[in-house]
């Protein structure tokens, strides 16, 4: 373990030594010079007179529409930059905000430009703008966007704890990730399927490091864009990458406990028609679990159908686990002239993961006395190496949002699992070996015209080719002698070819703006269980139209009004017929005969910002056929847990698999509230509650059920004395029930602190997670042959010190914005 760890840190120290290096060379390059001058100005806020930090200044040859320099502003909105001298077409430019030009200017010799105002550009037609709300989210026809980068509570985090602290997601204990309370959600990266979500999307959003995160998109009324899979919808997150001239980045090292340590870095470089950047990191997490399973059997005598004495059966796990990650996504932007970009990257994710799970099964009677106990050991060894390849093309035409894009990706994503389980009593071993080896292609082009000042239309092609080749082998070792348990063994290839087509048109008539969609989806899909000779083969042909529509009441009001058909295929896991072997009382096992489920979504919302408070909620309806869920049954197995001279105990197999049903109606409520009662106090909470009415029957076993969930989270952030920002994020999960099943609410408690140091240049932020260690999953599970209660815990209480350090580039500071008053909200 030592030589990997020395070859993991040997691949960061030359990352942080080559970012050294560049900027030792760009140092070098930026002294003085007889041909160069200083150019000088401010850039404000045209209506509140604002100053405008990190506004955008860039020089351009007027003859070759080439950047020469740039730079940006400071948090009074002042700019200093070093020019050679010349004749400079100068462009500012701020988010939301209009571009100016200031052309043929004549530079030799110092100067201070006109102080110059930028208006917000509220016509702005990219994704049909209807709202650029000035807190932390901005608000558009078909998403929301959440910038994160303020959220103490995730410094030196993961991706997945970043998601669990944004409103409308909520990620449960096992790091399954939910929208709205429905976990089939579309996870995509900068807008495409992506390596670094892997074949595993829970262990990937784990390994990625929360810095490495500019924004997340919550995309609750997908357009017709956007593949059709997700029937809760889509997270988008986007991943820091800078245009800014020179070189900038920021680097972050983190240490807690239990222990964690890692880097990560965002690195940026910018010179004449090339941007180069990188984003990278390798983390190494030691992630304490615990499971309870507490069982009663309701026995029968098979031969006269009586009632028998009830037996008892109670399983704890303790994980032992260890996560460590190296990965890097390297890249290259070409302007290749004034109207053209080819960016081109390399993705690379290695994950090595070691899980040791210890099960110690006790059978108990009835009062209490322990009949008999085992204890079974099952160490895990986990390889998951990503290699992704892209290719993005960019034409822009004559006219602004008129363009042509093309986006090439392949993908190699292989996992390698292997376990030696040993069990008291017996000197057997079992060998359990598990390879997925998956490969995928993305093609896809989008044009986007302009037409008028107000309308834009929009045609695409994406095609999605996906292999999955997963190889299963169990094998039994009795003294030496290994023998291949065919029973349970077999090879699996998983095939989805996806080819979608898809128009769009969008328009703003006055305060009133629509978008109008419709994608066309076809979907070949085979099933080869090599070793059992079993095949199947589903094509099927899918229409999915797009609505959404929003009215502005006001300046500060507006609906929405969202309507959109999805669609959700079984993942790999939910088809795979392998059973897991960390338990021989309680495995899964997934369906192959699965077939998607669809949906048909409604959503209603309104936004209303009322001086210091934002407040923004949504009504919402989801009507799905053929939904997926989950049961418990009784395998009809049982399986020897004891095993002496004089006795032996046979307890029965419970499986839990994935199932087809007929219908599911969901609707329900939520609303997010921002209060900002000054610049150094901001209070956010977000509240959803819903109803699930699933109807169906299986091998004829009624499943219906009602069932009433909610969840709430509340975030406090306020600036102490000496500058110490302090945030606090509360989570709380209700009690929730299924046919089968009834689960008790979760409290989880987050806390941080966080101090800038060097004039803001660095920060040092200390954060707990799930402070009273009370985030726990428990339930109770109940059929006619047994009731079973269970807890479950992924990862106990942690501790966190993250260091993050920035070059030429400063920290996003909070800053006033103009409300329909003339009154001033403040970014928290």
């Amino acid at each position: 373990m030592l030589v990997k760890w020395s070859k993991k840190m040997s691949k960061i120290k030359l990352l942080v030594t080559t970012a050294f290096c560049l900027l030792s060379l760009t140092f070098l390059h930026a002294q003085p010079s007889t041909n160069t001058i200083q150019v000088s100005g401010k850039v404000v806020d045209e209506i509140s007179g604002e100053p405008l930090e990190y506004a955008t200044i860039s020089f351009y040859s007027p003859r070759k529409q080439k950047i020469i320099t740039g730079g940006i502003t400071d948090q009074n909105g002042a700019f200093n930059i070093e020019v050679p001298k010349g004749l400079y077409d100068v462009t500012i430019e701020f988010i939301s905000f209009k571009t100016i030009t200031l052309p043929k200017r004549k530079l030799f010799a110092d100067t201070t430009l006109p102080t110059v105002a930028l208006r917000l550009d509220t016509e702005s037609l990219e994704d049909v703008v209807i709202i650029a709300e000035k807190t932390t989210v901005d608000i558009r026809l078909d998403k929301k966007i959440y910038n994160v980068g303020k959220d103490l509570t995730v410094s030196g985090g993961t991706v997945s704890d970043v998601l669990d602290n944004v409103p409308s997601v909520s990620v449960d204990v096992e790091g399954n990730v939910a929208l709205r309370g429905n976990d089939n959600v579309r996870i995509l990266i900068n807008g495409k399927p992506s390596g670094l979500v892997g074949l595993n999307s829970t262990e990937a959003l784990r390994q990625l490091p929360a810095e490495s995160i500019e924004r997340v998109e919550v995309i609750t009324s997908p357009s017709a864009r956007y593949d059709a899979e997700g029937t809760a919808g889509i997270l988008n997150i986007i991943l820091r990458r800078s245009k800014l001239q020179g070189l900038n980045g920021a680097i972050t090292i983190n240490s807690g406990y239990p222990f964690q340590a890692g880097a990560s870095g965002n690195i940026n470089y910018r010179t004449g028609d090339f941007n180069f950047f990188t984003t990278s990191g390798y983390n190494y997490r030691e992630v304490p679990g615990n499971s309870l399973t507490e069982t009663r059997y309701f026995n029968i005598d098979p031969a006269t159908g009586e009632d028998l004495p009830d037996s008892f059966l109670n399983e704890t796990r303790d994980f032992d686990r260890i996560r460590k990650g190296f990965n890097t996504n390297i890249g290259v932007e070409w302007y290749v002239n004034e109207t053209s970009s080819v960016t081109t990257s390399f993705l690379y994710r290695d994950s090595n993961n070691e899980s040791n799970t210890t099960n110690i099964i006790v059978e108990p009677d009835s009062d209490g006395n322990i009949l008999n106990r085992n204890t079974r050991f099952d160490p895990e060894l986990e390889d998951d190496i990503t290699k992704q390849y892209s290719l993005n093309y960019v034409k822009n035409f004559k006219k602004s949002g008129h363009k042509l894009t093309f986006d090439f990706q392949i993908e190699n994503n292989i996992e390698e699992e292997n376990s030696a389980i040993t069990q008291d009593n017996t000197s057997a071993i079992e060998l359990v070996n598990t390879i997925e080896d998956q490969d995928r292609i993305l093609l896809q082009s989008d044009y986007v015209l302009p037409i008028g000042e107000q309308s834009q239309f929009e045609l695409g092609y994406r095609g999605n080719f996906n292999t999955l080749a997963t190889d299963y082998l169990v094998s039994n070792q009795v003294n030496g002698e290994v023998t291949v348990d065919t029973d349970v063994s077999n090879n699996l290839i998983y095939t989805e070819h996806v080819n979608a087509f898809y128009s769009q048109f969008g328009s703003k008539i006055n305060a009133f703006s629509f978008l109008l969609g419709l994608r066309l989806e076809e979907t070949r899909i085979t099933i080869d269980q090599t070793t059992s000779g079993d095949y199947s083969k589903k094509n099927y042909l899918d229409f999915f139209p797009t609505i959404n529509l929003s009215y502005e009441l006001t300046e500060k009001q507006s609906l929405t009004l969202g309507y959109n058909r999805r669609l959700r295929r079984p993942r790999s896991r939910f088809i795979n017929p392998f059973p897991s072997r960390s338990s021989i009382t309680n495995v899964f096992q997934g369906n192959a005969d699965l077939d998607p489920s669809y949906a048909d979504a409604f959503d209603l919302g309104y936004l209303n910002r009322m001086g210091k408070v934002t407040l923004n909620t949504s009504l919402y309806y989801n009507h799905s056929t053929q939904i997926f869920t989950f049961i418990s049954e009784d395998t009809g197995t049982t399986t020897v847990i004891s095993n002496t001279d004089t006795s032996q105990t046979v307890v029965p197999v419970i499986r839990r698999t994935p199932i087809n049903l007929a219908s599911a109606d969901r609707y329900g409520f939520e609303f997010t509230v921002t209060y900002n009662p000054n610049k150094k106090w901001r209070m956010n909470a977000n509240f959803n509650a819903f109803q699930d009415n699933t109807r169906g029957t299986y091998e004829g076993v009624n499943f219906d059920n009602d069932n009433f969930s909610w969840f709430a989270r509340f975030s406090n952030k306020i600036t102490l004395p000496a500058k110490i920002d302090w945030q606090t994020s509360l989570f709380y999960r209700g009690p929730s029930e299924t046919a089968q099943s009834k689960n008790e609410g979760i409290l989880s408690t987050n806390m941080a602190f966080s101090k800038d140091l060097f004039k803001e240049k660095a920060s040092v932020t200390f954060n707990v997670s799930d402070l009273f260690n009370s985030r726990k999953r428990s339930g109770t599970s109940t059929t006619d042959t047994f009731e079973s209660y269970s807890e479950f815990q992924w990862r106990e209480r942690s501790f966190n010190i993250s260091f993050t350090y920035r070059f030429n580039q400063k920290k996003k500071r909070e800053r006033p914005a103009r409300d329909g008053n003339g009154e001033e909200e403040f970014e928290g």
